[in-house]
């Protein structure tokens, strides 16, 4: 069994759309892995606000009440950057510049493979693989039936 349909090339399409396309597709493959680490800032930086909150408690317990509202009044819910707590960050990145990457990364699938998905990556597994050999199938069905 070769690339399953839903990896395979349109009829026509060229080496070289198919790189471009695979090229766009890892581009954005790193803008997700950014927004990962975006969202993993984002609850960072919640976690640390809520252990500040609790550091701030234990200071006035221990009797440090100036330190503690001087801490709890400039730094306690502070915003990150002008105006901004994280999650607006996020939300700003989203429906921005992440939105409009990826309708452009759908739109070019969409142009000039009929939709289809690492049709790039399919064509390099199909040449690297070792056909009929156990842990190489080209596809899941076909290890299910090995």
């Amino acid at each position: 069994m070769a690339i399953d349909d839903a990896h395979t090339r349109p009829d026509g399409t060229s080496d070289a759309t198919v790189e471009a396309v695979g090229k766009l597709s890892e581009a954005f493959e790193a803008i997700e892995e950014a927004r990962g680490h975006l969202f993993s800032f984002h609850r960072t930086v919640g976690r640390a606000d809520l252990l500040l909150g609790d550091a701030i408690e234990q200071l006035r317990a221990a009797g440090h009440d100036d330190l503690a509202r001087e801490i709890e009044t400039e730094v306690l819910g502070r915003n990150i950057i002008e105006g901004r707590w994280t999650f607006q960050i996020v939300e700003d990145f989203d429906d921005g510049y992440y939105a409009t990457f990826r309708d452009h990364d759908q739109r070019v699938r969409d142009e000039l493979l009929g939709g289809k998905r690492h049709v790039y990556e399919a064509e390099m597994k199909e040449e690297r693989r070792t056909a009929g050999r156990r842990g190489h199938e080209a596809t899941p069905d076909e290890a299910g039936s090995s």
